[in-house]
């Protein structure tokens, strides 16, 4: 395993150097937050990729094989569709926007009485995702050094912290870029050929296991639905992904580059299937599914190769993890912090700089939270679950709604928030957090209030509205500080 752990340190200690080198590029809020809006295609492809690809999708996606077969890839794939949407239909009107996060969009559109409320719901999510890739250092570490679950979260949480603090965006977009290579090269051109060998061939996994097993649609229609329903459209709205839009150097590569990534993620789910299909031929009775890519990589692959697939996986979950962490981070301080605090910068480059260390030590605050609930937390899948149904039963309705329908109102978002966010906690009550019914009935509650409420009362400030439409043409420059929106927009 020597040349493994080698492979390993390598890669940990490029990330610490790539966080360190991001530090002097990131010199204002915009390069600090959104790597100074500059990215091209090929990298903003990469990123984007790299983020919206974690450990879930990775770990989870050759589980769902294993458990599944063929038809497992369902999970990765809804998330591969739901960027494709994102890039075609959206990316460019968002990219055209100029905000930081989804709460300034909204404020934007509904006239600045919608943004805390928001602020708080997408803040609980990307705490949660940050939370939950967290805790999946622990499997790997686990597999590479047999290390202590703590002790794998504090490590891997820690150099995460590290480079994401110091460089912001530019620091997690150089790791990302990097990761993207990793994960392609160990997943992709690696361990998705060796273990399909491995296994006989497709023809020798088709004779030893059940047809269902090479069933597209044999997860279920109802499961399809429902990830349709929680990965597709979270991927519209998620402050972690939009974060990313924001990045692009125009709408064009916004849309361009996103579809690339969308269509990766979609190559990437059917060989993650694949490869759990293949581990179920090899090894028909682990314990659990999710060990499925553990065993393989350890059992089948040899030295040095054994090493660059752990660190893929490794990648996968630090690109999410460093995502949600600086999402998590930018809401706090943003839409939440400011808010509260009342504080406006503005001005010369001593406000950017004070900007830039604010945002540092927020990502360093949230990432010491996300290191202690993790340690706390049991359940991942969970809280994932709550997580996803709050943000979808939430926000959906009122983000889609401000960005197709004129008509919507900032009351009718407001209640769409409070209404859809109140009926998934209190579903989830009654019929337990890992079911499908409190998304599907709060997802409705959030569309019917949205629309009553819409429709009865007055519309939207006609210079509220004006204003929008300047922003979505692109005619619109960096968005004022929390709690200024409003005003600006109707003066």
């Amino acid at each position: 395993m020597a040349v493994d752990y080698a492979v390993i340190v390598v890669y940990l200690a490029g990330m610490l150097a790539m966080g360190w080198w991001g530090m002097r590029r990131a010199k204002s809020k915009s390069e600090f937050l959104v790597a100074g809006r500059r990215l091209g295609p090929w990298m903003y492809s990469g990123t984007m990729a790299a983020i919206v690809l974690g450990g879930a999708s990775t770990i989870g996606g050759v589980g769902l094989g294993y458990q599944y077969g063929l038809s497992g890839a369902w999970m990765v794939f809804t998330i591969g569709l739901g960027l494709l949407a994102l890039s075609v239909f959206f990316s460019a009107r968002i990219a055209r926007l100029k905000v930081y996060t989804v709460s300034e969009m909204l404020d934007l559109r509904y006239g600045g009485r919608a943004g805390l409320i928001s602020g708080i719901v997408m803040w609980a999510y990307t705490l949660m995702l940050a939370v939950t890739s967290t805790i999946a250092y622990a499997t790997i570490f686990d597999v590479l050094f047999d290390m202590n679950r703590t002790v794998a979260i504090i490590l891997g949480g820690t150099i995460v912290v590290a480079y994401s603090t110091l460089g912001g965006m530019w620091s997690i977009t150089l790791t990302d870029m990097v990761q993207f290579v990793v994960k392609t090269i160990g997943v992709l051109l690696l361990l998705l050929p060796i273990a399909v060998i491995k296994a006989g061939g497709f023809s020798e996994m088709k004779a030893k296991l059940p047809t269902e097993y090479f069933d597209p649609l044999g997860i279920g229609g109802e499961t399809i639905f429902t990830y349709v329903l929680i990965y597709t459209f979270g991927m519209l709205i998620g402050q972690d992904i939009w974060q990313r839009v924001f990045t692009a150097r125009s709408d064009r590569v916004a849309r361009l580059g996103g579809t690339v990534a969308g269509t990766y993620c979609l190559v990437y789910a059917v060989a993650g299937a694949v490869i759990g299909t293949a581990a179920k031929v090899m090894y028909p009775k682990l314990p659990t599914a999710d060990a499925a890519f553990a065993t393989i990589v350890k059992d089948e692959l040899p030295v040095g190769v054994r090493g660059l697939v752990l660190a893929a996986a490794l990648a996968a979950v630090m690109s999410t993890s460093s995502g949600a962490l600086i999402a998590c981070a930018t809401v706090a301080n943003n839409d939440i912090w400011s808010r509260f605090k009342g504080a406006v910068n503005r001005g010369g480059d001593g406000a950017e700089h004070d900007e830039v260390k604010g945002n540092r030590a927020f990502i360093l605050i949230m990432g010491i939270a996300v290191i202690l609930i993790a340690i706390a937390l049991n359940n991942v899948v969970e809280a994932l679950t709550v997580a996803y149904n709050l943000l979808v039963g939430g926000l959906l309705v009122p983000i889609l709604g401000g960005l197709l329908w004129r008509r919507g109102t900032a009351a009718g978002a407001l209640a769409a928030v409070a209404v859809g966010g109140l009926a998934v906690i209190g579903l989830m009550a009654g019929y337990g957090i890992l079911a499908n019914e409190p998304v599907y009935y709060g997802l409705l509650a959030s569309l019917a209030v949205y629309v009553i409420v819409s429709l009865a009362t007055k519309p939207t400030d006609a210079a509220v509205l004006a204003a929008w439409r300047e922003r979505l043409a692109g005619r619109g420059g960096e968005p004022e500080p929390a709690g200024r929106v409003e005003e600006v927009v109707a003066g």
